[in-house]
């Protein structure tokens, strides 16, 4: 994208400031390309925005060890929160972009421009570089996300170079950059120029790409993640960008701007009782790893430890980029879409680590006034890579080359770096299980992983990675306390088998007709028991129909080929929906003592259209501090069997706090829950 500007000075020409604001003038019709160009430039905005919101996230303190007392670490940590939240519904927006620009035929640009912004690149208004939180840099992000009749000033340090308009007045064919004083601005003739190609070639004609290379909510638990089929859609994306942040009217309720303007008043107040109050630590602006060509306004890095931090920083993101690329170049029924998509985000929360650690590193002694700090650098072209064996070949060396460097990182044992290197490791790990090189096309998903007993005559009950395992003459008996709820269908279906609350053996598998044994066992709503036949006779099935039941103010109840991370679990698991499990993702009865409430019969949702197949591998891949994600076939049902929903992809609540109970809706995020991606 190279849009071409007209430098000004204030006082020339000042009729022009205003004079390009759609397309072009004589244009009242965009061309396709046109559209796809301007969509382009949001998807770039709203990438950069997201990073600069991260960049000033991640140089926050988050202890009293770094010159905060205790009730300031609170705030901080809240305030962090807050723009971490608003950086992932970004992260929303610029899937709503690629979204709208899958559905005009068009491939999503996932890269862009490395920071800072050159002028002209952007309207002069629009300044875009990486900045330490501090009071001008929130001011600028208070500028960024105003409404439209807003007359909040921009920070300090942030004024444009100088004053241009980038377009023309003349009709061209070439596509340019338009002007605008606000992002809603640029939405809304983005809205109006979509309005008018779908006015000039039908709804149809305008709308022609694939919807299935499309994510949508049922892949990705971000606001914005919808998928655009129709004029309607794309119109309600646009919309929902504006009033969520860009543009939004003062009182538009937790908008970016509001969340922002919040920020700083607390800011201020904090400011006024401690003059000396520091939340974050001075990074780099604009920190760059290379001798710049053009030194001005940017920090290069010299440090050892800041340069090979950041390198890995970069080099994750890099990845990420590709990866979500690829994303979009593979259909919703492929698995490597869903993979690739996965690995995306935990790259993510691999670059969170090392972005921290970089912001506490120093820049080097050509700066000793700053310190470092991630400097995104993008890759040259992040374009997808051709699907099948070769980019699976692409992607798991680079998982590799990331983990070598992750561990050499690791010597100095600086806890954020550790943290890293583990999620790295487990990433290149289920790359490696997912990414199949012996065929092209599709990709195959990782291989179930089945429990292996010895088996032998009849012997003392053996206990192996927490299972207990007690051979009888027809049958194994396998018992994993970790995941016991204590449903009691044992000791009461049959006690001469599981003797309760005694001292010493209490299973003996020999005491009961074998079927009726496996029936007791089949009755058990968390997987806790289990067997093997040593007659001959078949093992346990798969249901022929995958279920969730939801336990009155308890947990769900799975029964489905489990899947949980990539590895077998079995065909039952009773998983915490409570947020309290200290056993997470089972349950362990927390929810008793946590007073959790939750209907077991929720209402029947919108989602009940019979499924195709009913049964199949279910997915289950709990998100760090974040909900349930499952994939597969499945109905959700009441505690007494009623119908709830149908599914084949669903991000169910683990927080206890969804307001659309089992479905998550983000909730997780606004009262902090924490739990891993175990």
């Amino acid at each position: 994208m190279s849009p071409q500007s007209v430098y000004l000075s204030p006082s020339e020409h000042p009729e022009r400031e205003a004079a390009v604001v759609s397309y072009s003038p004589q244009h009242s019709v965009p061309s396709r390309e046109q559209a796809l160009h301007a969509l382009y430039e949001a998807a770039e905005l709203e990438h950069c925005l997201m990073c600069t919101y991260l960049y000033a996230a991640f140089s926050l303190k988050t202890s009293v060890d770094e010159g905060l007392t205790a009730a300031q670490v609170e705030i901080v940590t809240r305030w962090k929160r807050s723009i971490l939240q608003v950086a992932m519904e970004e992260m929303g927006h610029l899937m709503s972009v690629w979204n709208i620009t899958v559905a005009l035929g068009g491939a999503p640009r996932v890269g862009r421009v490395n920071f800072p912004l050159d002028p002209g690149y952007l309207p002069a208004g629009v300044v875009v570089k990486l900045a330490p939180f501090n009071m001008a840099t929130l001011q600028h992000f208070i500028y960024l996300e105003r409404p439209a009749d807003s007359t909040e000033p921009d920070g300090e340090g942030f004024e444009p170079e100088r004053h241009f308009v980038r377009g023309v007045g003349a009709p061209r064919i070439t596509p340019m950059g338009l002007d605008y004083d606000t992002v809603g601005a640029f939405y809304q003739t983005l809205a109006n120029g979509l309005r008018r190609l779908a006015e000039m070639h039908g709804e149809q004609g305008a709308m022609c790409g694939n919807p299935a290379l499309q994510l949508s909510s049922e892949d990705v638990s971000l606001p914005g993640a919808k998928r655009v089929i129709c004029l309607k859609t794309a119109l309600a994306a646009f919309e929902a960008i504006i009033t969520q942040g860009e543009g939004a009217q003062h009182n538009a309720e937790n908008s970016h701007y509001q969340r922002f303007s919040a920020i700083r008043t607390e800011y201020q107040t904090v400011l006024a009782a401690d003059p000396t109050f520091r939340p974050a630590f001075p990074a780099a602006t604009n920190p760059v790893l290379r001798r710049p060509p053009r030194p001005e306004g940017r920090v290069w890095l010299e440090d050892p430890d800041a340069i090979a931090t950041v390198d890995l920083a970069n080099s994750a993101y890099g990845l990420m980029q590709r990866l979500l690329a690829y994303t979009y170049s593979v259909p919703a029924n492929d698995p490597d879409k869903m993979l690739s998509l996965d690995l995306a985000i935990g790259l993510m929360r691999a670059l969170t680590p090392l972005a921290e650690r970089a912001a506490r590193l120093p820049a080097g002694p050509s700066n000793p006034e700053c310190h470092a700090g991630v400097t995104f650098i993008t890759l040259r072209d992040p374009s997808p890579l051709p699907p099948g064996a070769s980019a699976h070949r692409f992607f798991r060396e680079r998982f590799q080359q990331l983990v070598e460097a992750a561990e050499r990182l690791c010597v100095s044992g600086d806890p954020r770096t550790v943290v890293a290197a583990s999620i790295l490791s487990k990433l290149s790990q289920n790359a490696e299980q997912g990414f199949d090189l012996s065929t092209p096309w599709p990709g195959t998903s990782a291989k179930p992983v089945a429990l292996t007993v010895v088996a032998t005559p009849t012997t003392p009950a053996s206990v192996q990675d927490g299972i207990e395992t007690v051979e009888g003459e027809k049958l194994t008996l396998l018992y994993e306390a970790r995941r016991c709820i204590h449903a009691r269908f044992c000791v009461t279906g049959a006690p001469d088998v599981f003797l309760a609350n005694v001292q010493g053996p209490w299973l003996y598998p020999d005491a009961m007709d074998v079927e009726r044994l496996v029936d007791i066992a089949h009755a058990c709503p968390s997987g806790a028991i289990q067997y093997r036949r040593r007659d001959g006779r078949p093992d346990e099935p798969p249901p022929p129909v995958n279920l969730a039941a939801m336990r009155e103010a308890g947990p769900y109840a799975f029964r489905g080929d489990l899947r949980l991370n990539g590895t077998s679990i079995g065909f039952r698991a009773t998983l915490c929906r409570c947020g309290a499990s200290k056993n997470k993702p089972f349950c362990d009865g927390s929810h008793h003592d946590a007073g959790f409430t939750a209907s077991g019969e929720p209402p029947t949702g919108p989602s009940t259209e019979a499924l195709a197949v009913r049964d199949g591998p279910l997915q289950i891949d709990p998100q760090r501090d974040g909900p349930l994600r499952v994939r597969g076939n499945l109905e959700l049902i009441s505690g007494t069997g009623r119908m709830v929903a149908r599914v084949t992809s669903a991000y169910l609540c683990r927080c206890g706090q969804s307001q659309n109970k089992p479905f998550c809706d983000g909730s997780h995020a606004k009262v902090g829950f924490t739990a891993d991606g175990a």
